[in-house]
This record gives C-alpha cells, structure tokens and sequence, in this order.
C-alpha cells in the first residue's frame, strides 16, 4: 500500500501548501470532482468494493452501517465493517472487547476494524521500509513525529489508506484476510466531505512525484462508481432532511461520488387511520384519568408519524437518489439483533 511518504510530505511541501492541505472545499489547487457517468450500468450498493455510510451525526449510521455488514455477511460476502478516528460503536453493538487496529471476526462473514490514524501511518511506514528497525527509528525522531502531527489532513489521508488497502484482492499487509466488501462508518456531515476529498487535495498540492501518485491513486478508486458506493442516513425531522439534501449535492459536485441509496431511519409505524384519530380524540376530550393519558399518547403517536410522512415526502421532492425507509425500534439500546432486524428491511 503506497500511501504518502510521509518525511517527502512534510519536508517537501511549502508552508503555504502544507497549510492548503487542510481544506476540504474549492479552491485553485483541487483536481476537479469526477464527473459521475449517468448512462453506464452502476452496481447495486452492497455488490460494490467498497461502501461509506454517511449522514448527520445521531441519526444511526454505525446501525446502519454493521445492519449492512450483516446484511452482506448473510448473502455471503465476506464483509467488513471499518470505523474511523479508533471509534468502537459496533464493538460494542456485538457486546465485544474493543477490536482496536485489529480485523475482528464478528460473526458469520463478518469482521470488524477501528482504524487508528496512528497505526495505519506506522503500517505505511513499515510497508515502504520494509525494515522495523528502520521504522522504529523513524517514529522515534522527534521532526518526523512533529512534522506528521503538523501536516493538516495527513490522519485522515493515511485512514483512507488503510481502508483502500483492505478493499484490495492483492493486499500488501502480510495475511491479510481478502474481503469481498468494505463498509465504512464514515465521519459525519460536517467532516464527510472534507474526509473523502482528501486524496484530491493531496493530489493536488504534490502536483507529481509518489505522493501524487498515490493520492490520486486513492481518490480514482473512491469516485469509481462501479467500485465505490455512499449511503446517507437520516431522520424523518426538517433539520436532518434539510442536511441530507444538501450532503447528496455535495457529495456529487464536490467530491464526485455517487450516491446510491438514502435511508430515513427511525420511521414511526401508522397505527391508526385518519377516522380512527378523530375518534380517539374525542374520547380523550371526554375521559380522565388512564383512558385519558393513554389517548392523548395514541394522539401524540399518530401526529408524530404523520409528520415524519410529511418529512419523507419532502426528502423524495429534493434528492435524487433512492430513498428507503427504516422503522423506529422501540429499544433503550440497539444491538447485533436490533441491526439483524434492520438488515432485512435494507434490500
């Protein structure tokens, strides 16, 4: 896996360009989004290499994304479920130790890994050395250990490393297990988009040489539609769906993706028809105690649920990609089967 090499990085760039590395938006020294190709035959979501799941923060995306894995697993494909920043949500979800930098066999088909920036930037280290000694000599240099800390967007350039590295059939990792599907709980709305233009960035600033090489190398592979899919969460609420709108057009322009599916999570069910809630309205106007609170709560219930509709209509008006709906799970905490039971509402 030829990531960034990292002491060119750091010595080789200007101030200035160090410093445009940060940004995750427009500017003179982007490469231009791949344009996404319309008329060519797209693969369905989870018959792709590689997925993101991405959304607003709370909305479920570490739910949806190992109800995916599992979804996946259960067809077959030897998934993975990567998180990103050493998160360890879906660890947890399994009732498992934390899994760390590790590929941590989850269930049937199933594994997981929490990617630690730190360590997939000692992998690289080691891959392109080859020598440990060589390497531990380097991470123990106080300007090689400064100069990465003080490269802007250098973590989250190797943690796509990392995840293009266990997309691979050829791996570079010794023994490193071959998947057939990577799904990434991917950071959400406001650092997903500067996350996944990274490489672009990178790209853009080496302008040539194997830092160029290799960041264009990850940024072709990630707005590859046939190879790279995304998936947006979100909640029946007009904030939420206000933000997945506007996270599918940049995903498209900005970062040249494609956005294949939509999930609005946490739908309430439809229990009662409009004539039945005027009824049990007139029945909570007259009774008291009991009836009268369990009432108002069907009340509260069915008014909630026909806003979320009201919601869901407004998402399909303003996106263009699919838009599935997942139910609200009456649970204090969701966990492998919660995400089993979500799995089978995904196809």
């Amino acid at each position: 896996m030829r990531l960034v090499d990292c002491d060119r990085l750091a010595l080789g760039l200007t101030a200035e360009e160090s410093h445009c590395a940060g940004y995750s938006h427009g500017g003179w020294f982007l490469l231009p989004a791949r344009k996404i190709a319309r008329n060519c035959p797209i693969p369905e979501l989870l018959d792709k290499r590689l997925v993101f799941v991405t959304g607003k923060g709370g909305v479920g995306k570490t739910t949806v994304a190992v109800a995916l894995g599992l979804r996946a697993a259960a067809a077959g494909k030897r998934t993975i479920v990567c998180e990103v920043s050493s998160q360890e949500n879906a660890s947890r979800m399994f009732d498992h130790a934390q899994v760390g930098f590790h590929e941590v066999e989850m269930a049937e088909n199933l594994w997981s890994i929490s990617i630690d920036p730190d360590e997939s930037m000692r992998e690289y280290v080691l891959l392109q050395l080859k020598v440990r000694a060589m390497r531990d000599m380097l991470f123990r240099s106080r300007i090689f250990n400064y100069l990465a800390a003080a490269t802007p967007g250098l973590k989250e350039l190797v943690t796509i490393g990392k995840i293009w590295e266990l997309a691979q059939l050829d791996r570079k990792v010794k023994q490193g297990r071959k998947y057939d599907l990577v799904i990434v709980d991917a950071p959400a709305t406001g650092h997903g988009i500067g996350f996944l233009q990274t490489p672009r960035t990178f790209a853009a600033i080496a302008r040539v040489g194997p830092i160029h090489s290799q960041a264009e190398r990850l940024n072709s592979y990630i707005t590859d539609q046939k190879l790279t899919g995304t998936a947006i969460v979100a909640l029946p609420e007009e904030m939420p769906v206000n933000e997945t709108a506007a996270l599918e057009h940049d995903l498209r322009t900005e970062v040249g993706v494609a956005v294949d599916q939509i999930y609005l999570n946490g739908l309430y069910p439809e229990r009662f028809s409009k004539k039945e809630a005027e009824r049990i309205a007139e029945i909570a106007g007259g009774e008291e105690g009991p009836v009268r609170a369990a009432t108002r709560a069907a009340l509260s219930e069915h008014n909630r649920a026909r806003s979320q509709r009201a919601q869901l209509a407004r998402l399909r008006r303003r996106v263009d990609a699919p838009v599935k709906t997942l139910p609200f799970l009456f649970e204090p905490d969701l966990g492998a089967e919660a995400a089993r039971r979500l799995s089978k509402r995904l196809g």
